[in-house]
């Protein structure tokens, strides 16, 4: 069966995300979606551990649904976690993600965390020990967990950022490394930028929405092809069995906000081409510009732009469905016009990744607007507009309105920086 995956999502215990950030309404937006499985997000935090265990009921090995509810969608056990150390002579900042195959190996690695630092400051905690240290650690607890690097190119915290990551995931996991599996893009890179780097091939690479808010989830994700258990479910993302593991559902990696070089504040965003001529300084305040993910690829990178590794795991990149109806109608996502034709839409079509990927174009005629279907295969095409976001502010897209400073997609343009 086709399962739609999302394995990060934060809780309302974490900073700046949304109230609205508990099990009911992430398994409801769920199901409008049509996620199959969605994570829970920060499983950690005592309290929000709480609220699982009292909203939650096993349905499959592995899997949770909430309780007394006709929600289709399952809930899988994850969290994050920040690292702040030192290591190789550096001090280090790495984010991880972890899953784990039931609540009982949730319960004991949560207690385990709060011998070694506050699980219960935020959703998403910081310790003094190495990402290395937490593999062992989730491992001696649950050899069936899932220890991924989140992010792995965002410039601030995570194992390849610019700013406090390290050159390769032997760098950083060391004798631990045989047990990463796979790691997530981030919002920022997609997958064809990783398959430059040709040590990632013996990883899975996989991409998740890190959501704060409950219309957030699912702007990125992975669809596989398996049983519904904890058990298939890991067994198709590790062993990248393109049978299993069809293809993954990208943001457009412009639209990230580190996807480019800057200084928000100075208000310079530059294409890391740029930012070499300008030796890598901004030139309002001279001081060290934000390095984003498109120039740390390149640093790393061993392949051409255009390279497709043997047996790589398709990817295809869509635009949230509320954000191309707010594009049609030229009004905020949030406004109440969109929320009604989505609404409407997903009653007559289905949830909204049907929408995006499997409905024919006589289709979507039939369930909405002729625009509104011209733009939805748009976007299929990745005929958009597109300006880079940076230094923590997100890019900017479009299919019908111009953007200034738009930048094309694909194009050599975007690559091969220091040939």
């Amino acid at each position: 069966m086709r399962i739609i995956a999302d394995f990060h999502v934060h809780s309302a215990y974490s900073r700046a995300t949304s109230p609205s950030m508990n099990p009911v309404e992430i398994c409801g937006w769920a199901d409008k979606k049509g996620i199959s499985v969605i994570a829970t997000g920060d499983f950690q935090h005592p309290a929000y551990f709480g609220v699982l265990k009292n909203k939650l009921v096993e349905a499959e090995p592995g899997l949770y649904k909430v309780k007394k509810s006709s929600y289709k969608s399952r809930m899988i056990l994850s969290t994050e976690t920040s690292h702040i150390y030192k290591q190789g002579g550096k001090v280090r900042k790495v984010h991880m993600l972890v899953v784990m195959p039931d609540m009982s190996a949730a319960e004991k690695f949560s207690k385990k965390l709060a011998t070694l630092g506050n699980t219960g400051s935020d959703g998403r905690p910081i310790f003094g020990f190495s990402a290395k240290d937490l593999v062992k650690i989730s491992l001696d607890i649950a050899p069936d967990a899932m220890v991924i690097p989140a992010h792995i190119w965002t410039p601030w915290f995570s194992v390849f950022g610019s700013k406090s990551g390290f050159n390769s995931l032997e760098e950083c996991f060391e004798e631990q490394v045989k047990y990463i599996h796979a790691v997530e893009t981030g919002l920022s890179s997609d997958a064809a930028m990783n398959w430059r780097v040709s040590e990632l091939d013996k990883v899975a690479l996989i991409s998740n929405s890190d959501a704060h808010s409950p219309r957030k989830i699912g702007r990125e994700a992975n669809v596989l092809d398996c049983d519904l258990s904890y058990k298939s479910i890991k067994q198709a993302v590790e062993k990248k069995d393109r049978k299993k593991f069809l293809y993954t559902i990208e943001f457009f990696p412009e639209e990230g906000k580190y996807h480019n070089d800057g200084h928000r504040l100075c208000g310079i965003n530059y294409h890391p081409r740029e930012s070499l001529a300008k030796k890598n300084r901004c030139p309002v305040c001279f001081k060290p510009l934000v390095l984003g993910v498109l120039h740390r690829v390149e640093e790393l990178a061993d392949r051409p732009w255009d390279y497709i590794p043997k047996n790589a795991i398709p990817q295809k990149h869509i635009i949230p469905l509320e954000e191309i109806i707010a594009d049609v109608k030229e009004v905020s996502a949030s406004s109440k016009k969109v929320a009604e034709a989505y609404e409407k839409m997903i009653v007559k079509g289905g949830p909204e990744f049907e929408i995006l990927l499997d409905r024919t174009p006589e289709e979507l005629k039939n369930i909405c607007d002729e625009k509104t279907a011209q733009a939805i295969m748009l976007v299929r095409e990745e005929k958009v507009n597109l300006v880079p976001g940076f230094d923590g502010e997100f890019g900017k897209i479009s299919i019908f309105r111009k953007l200034d400073n738009a930048v094309p997609r694909p194009g050599k343009l975007q690559m091969d920086l220091f040939e």
